[in-house]
């Protein structure tokens, strides 16, 4: 079933449960830094378990010791509840 673009309120009422998450351009996006290089692929790694049982894979970017990661759902054309479900599901394994 194709996922429904989220609306501009739904977005800004979504983003308050991924605080760390900033939203612009149809993207929903982290950055992230780490201890080591290890650290970092190891957390994208993870990122990357999580995002084949969702079926929802992010944009990653790995400058040494920084990970940026980025979402949207292209089919649809920007944010939809499959980037914020996966969002939180990321920031679990930061906790």
């Amino acid at each position: 079933m194709p996922q429904r673009l989220l609306a501009p309120d739904e977005i800004a009422r979504r983003h308050s449960d991924v605080p760390g998450w900033c939203v612009a351009d149809k993207y929903l996006t982290l950055k992230s830094t780490f201890p080591s290089f290890a650290d970092a692929v190891d957390f994208i790694n993870e990122v990357a378990r999580l995002s084949e049982k969702a079926n929802h894979h992010p944009d990653i970017e790995l400058r040494h010791r920084t990970v940026k990661l980025s979402l949207t759902t292209h089919s649809a054309g920007g944010l939809t509840d499959a980037d914020f479900t996966l969002a939180r599901h990321i920031d679990e394994l930061q906790d």
